[in-house]
């Protein structure tokens, strides 16, 4: 490889990739388009029941077993017990990619019973912890308002409707956390596999059938450096729309999410995974427009499956398999721990995850590559 020949060509590639405005909308402009939509509709935000995770810290008592009973019979939340042992319930739905959490303090039972009207003055009020995330909002506004419902029948029972237990919500993760600090990641994978996957299998099956790749072959050009080129320029594009959406979300809907040392390798495998991966799709294709319908199967349901717009926790419990099947899942499950949790073990898991998946198709997606065709 003489990596000369590959900066010669990397300007190369790049004006023809510029020049295609279709590929410059996709790999630019519409995930711009689309965090200014999400992020307008859904910065101020279901028949089924919401999953809400309980931690009981109250030892189980017959109050708090029968303020559980009360919130799962208004149909509104399926409840799912904990350990106490997890720690801290905000850090484990984060790292658990759930939406809902109730926390029901120690001291619960003891304090309803000080509430009775006869022992009215030794009143102290009761704090239940309420987590819920942004980035599903109807589903947060199902949960606060079964909590509060419940809570509020009980301080009716016990003293006339005096605030004895108020529910306090807060975000999963952070108190601070709105839905576009969930949308950035989301969109920067979205942006990671849109441009190469679709730019990618449209390269592979039109220059193999024009021949484009047989007069490279003729040329002093590798195959392994015009390769070199195209990943090195999905990165930087990468990286670029990375930037845009940052600046977007941050200056226009005040997103706080960081551009930490973590998320650097999420930029870099990502756009090699979906280049290797579409370059595989039309290599395989016999015409460019069977690669398309071969892109288009790839593409779609991981955009809409990984967790880019909505949260895997709202799927249904046999679709969160499939999404976990998909990389894009591992690309923003990472950014999102490395950008907006600072989930260090989490951003490490996926990475390893998409890089292992990027090898792969990298090998096949090299073996099936053939650049001097027959």
């Amino acid at each position: 490889m003489n990596l000369r020949r590959t900066a010669a060509y990397f300007p190369a590639y790049a004006k023809g990739y510029l020049r295609n405005p279709v590929g410059l909308f996709f790999s630019l402009i519409f995930p711009v388009i689309l965090i200014l939509i999400f992020g307008a509709v859904f910065s101020n935000t279901g028949n089924s029941a919401v999953p809400l995770t309980v931690e009981n810290l109250d030892h189980n008592s017959p109050a708090s077993q029968a303020f559980l009973a009360a919130l799962n019979e208004t149909g509104s939340v399926s409840l799912s017990l904990v350990s106490p042992t997890v720690g801290n319930l905000s850090v484990y739905l984060a790292h658990n990619d759930l939406s809902a959490g109730l926390v029901i303090p120690n001291g619960f039972g003891a304090a309803l019973a000080n509430c009775t009207p006869v022992r009215q003055p030794s009143c102290v009020p009761v704090y239940l912890l309420v987590f819920t995330n942004p980035s599903s909002g109807s589903e947060a506004g199902v949960v606060v308002g079964a909590v509060q419902g419940v809570a509020n029948g009980l301080n009716l029972r016990l003293v006339g409707g005096s605030a004895v237990v108020t529910p306090v919500n807060l975000n999963v993760g952070n108190q601070i956390y709105r839905y576009i600090d969930y949308l950035v990641p989301g969109l920067i994978g979205f942006s990671v596999l849109v441009s190469p996957m679709f730019s990618m299998v449209n390269v592979s099956s039109t220059w193999k059938r024009d021949k484009l790749f047989r007069q490279l072959s003729l040329t002093p050009l590798s195959r392994s450096e015009w390769l070199l080129a195209t990943f090195l320029w999905y990165v930087l594009l990468g990286f670029i729309s990375t930037l845009c959406l940052l600046g977007v979300g941050r200056f226009v809907f005040g997103a706080h999410v960081t551009l930490t040392l973590l998320t650097l390798p999420f930029l870099v495998v990502g756009p090699i995974l979906f280049v290797a991966l579409g370059l595989l799709a039309g290599s395989v294709s016999s015409t460019p427009e069977s690669a398309a319908v071969v892109g288009n199967i790839i593409t779609f349901p991981m955009m809409f499956l990984s967790g880019t717009f909505f949260p895997v926790s709202m799927f249904p419990s046999w679709l969160v398999p499939v999404a976990h099947a998909l990389p894009l899942f591992y690309v923003i499950d990472g950014l999102n721990a490395a950008m907006v949790f600072g989930n260090t073990t989490a951003a490490y898991t996926d990475i390893l995850v998409v890089l292992a998946i990027a090898v792969v198709f990298a090998v096949l997606a090299t073996r099936v590559f053939n650049w001097r065709e027959d």
